[in-house]
């Protein structure tokens, strides 16, 4: 490696290893809309404190046209799905463009960069097909992020790999390849036919699994992804020394965790459900654990972290109120309701898929209505975040909820769930709501962020939240259900736990005991960083894996 590695700083001698990070996707900054959810805002905030800490490190990423999808209103405000072009003049071209091979054909990948100084980020180098040498259809996988048809999720797949890779190349080789989830895991493969046998491909990828979701887990037909040219020039030997795959079903995630030396799991409780997941099938690497984290450079107002530090209540309640009222303006523009600043706020925000349960709080209706239209005690309630666009179950639940939202002027839907508004919403939530069904959510990082921002957490015992919560003391616990219940008979019990928390701990402390919910409020802000800001977890992946 004669080549500079390209970054705008001396790195660090604690981070001399050169680390070329893989992800589908990346939360970046509210303008540059490349991401769908916790995976792209994980990656975002890496990139952040990456740069804050100067390591040596830059990110391979693909620069969706058309983004996940914009999420805009129908006409009875509904939601409604709008795939829209974008365009982004602050990204440089490097003048870089490398072949892939797709389903036999040359497909061309040109390289643009966001420079780090933009946001504030490592170098992040953003792959597109989109460009005038290649035929409409070559031109097309990098329109959108998650396509639905499956010859072109594989597609992308080899151009985030095999392009990425090869990209990497140009810019000087890394010692280090980290596949943040399997998307990339072409890249393996291009290794493979440059190296002298599978361990030396080994040695140079780690890898990150972020789900124990099937569905975060695909499946394909192995001869289906020889077709596509998954495997580059690879022989069927090849493919099999080196993933381990000789049945006609290829896991992504499997082969993964077999090219690679090292894996983790994105918290100590999924890094342990992750191990049982895979136990049983032999040749997979190490799966140990880093938590996820959120960058607080970016996340954290930092008024109120100011009034915090300054031990300044008076500061501390007055700006949290300047954050709910900016909040509220997002509310009263896309519903025409004018919440209060002093009501106590529940906000539930996330993507909405079905083990997170957004409509738990709804369980019993009767009760739920009997709770928006206390006046005693009062509670608002804000929901937000992004169903798969093509998720037709999650979309009808998406639009209930904002037909249920029609009956009463404390319970608001939002649209347009991306990267400003989850600040808003963190910064502007009184507590902060999340029920996953248990040990299905393998990190969830929107508390972090939440708590940050002087939000409670009220929440199931899942993901990160085992290594940060004190129920009491820094947030507030639903219990586990009991083992062996069926899924009805689950939810029913985290209901019951969950309104009796709001209404025998959550209302009274607020509104009765206001010293004891700002102890709260505070030893949560103070309890949540530096543990769980990014900074960590940039400096635990050069120790625990890249340096390894």
């Amino acid at each position: 490696m004669t080549q500079a590695w390209p970054l705008p700083w001396e790195p660090d001698p604690r981070y001399r290893t050169r680390v070329a990070y893989f992800s589908m996707e990346y939360a970046i900054d509210q303008p540059l809309k490349i991401y769908s959810g916790g995976l792209g805002f994980l990656a975002g905030s890496h990139m952040r404190s990456a740069f804050d800490l100067r390591q040596n490190l830059i990110g391979i990423g693909i620069l969706w046209k058309n983004g996940y999808y914009d999420q805009v209103r129908q006409d009875d405000q509904g939601m409604r799905v709008q795939f829209q072009k974008k365009y982004y003049p602050f990204l440089v071209d490097t003048g870089i463009c490398v072949t892939v091979t797709v389903n036999g054909h040359q497909v061309w990948v040109k390289a643009l960069l966001l420079p780090a100084e933009v946001f504030g980020t490592a170098p992040l180098y953003l792959l597109t097909t989109d460009i005038p040498e290649n035929d409409y259809l070559a031109q097309t996988i990098t329109h959108r992020l998650y396509d639905t048809e499956p010859s072109t999720r594989i597609a992308q797949s080899i151009v985030l790999g095999m392009g990425g890779a090869r990209l990497v190349e140009r810019l000087g080789g890394a010692d280090v390849y980290h596949l943040n989830e399997a998307h990339a895991l072409p890249l393996a493969f291009h290794l493979r036919a440059h190296l002298p046998d599978s361990q030396a491909v080994r040695q140079r990828i780690v890898f990150t699994t972020h789900t124990p979701e099937k569905a975060g887990n695909p499946e394909h037909d192995q001869v289906f992804l020889q077709r596509m040219g998954f495997f580059g020039e690879l022989s069927a030997d090849q493919i099999t020394d080196l993933t381990g795959m000789t049945g006609p079903l290829f896991s992504h995630t499997l082969a993964a965790l077999r090219v690679a030396r090292r894996a983790n799991g994105v918290s100590r409780l999924h890094g342990e459900v992750a191990n049982q997941m895979w136990a049983s099938e032999p040749g997979t690497c190490p799966i140990g654990s880093v938590t996820n984290a959120q960058n607080a450079r970016f996340w954290q107002d930092r008024a109120l972290r100011h009034a915090l530090d300054q031990e300044d209540d008076t500061a501390l309640l007055r700006r949290k109120q300047e954050l709910k009222r900016e909040l509220f303006e997002v509310v009263a523009d896309q519903t025409g309701k004018l919440f209060d600043p002093a009501v106590l706020t529940i906000v539930w925000a996330r993507r909405f898929a079905a083990y997170k349960r957004a409509d738990l709080l709804m369980h019993d209706l009767y009760r739920f209505c009997r709770l928006i239209v206390d006046t005693e005690r009062p509670v608002q309630l804000i929901w937000a975040g992004k169903p798969f666009p093509f998720d037709q179950t999650a979309v009808e639940l998406f639009n209930r909820l904002v037909r249920l939202s029609y009956k009463t002027a404390r319970f608001a839907v939002l649209t347009g769930y991306e990267i400003r508004l989850s600040r808003l919403l963190k910064q502007g939530a009184d507590v902060w709501l999340n029920t996953p069904q248990r040990l299905r959510e393998a990190s969830g990082t929107s508390g972090m962020a939440a708590a940050m921002n002087g939000a409670v957490n009220l929440s199931i015992s899942d993901g990160w939240v085992p290594e940060f919560a004190r129920d009491g003391q820094n947030c507030l616990l639903i219990g586990p259900a009991e083992p062996g219940l069926d899924t009805a008979a689950q939810d029913q019990a985290d209901y019951q736990q969950l309104m009796e928390i709001i209404d025998q701990r959550v209302r009274p402390l607020y509104y009765d005991q206001p010293e004891r919910w700002l102890a709260l409020v505070k030893q949560g802000m103070r309890d949540v960083l530096p543990r769980f800001d990014s900074d960590r977890l940039a400096d635990d992946y050069y120790r625990q894996l890249y340096d390894q």
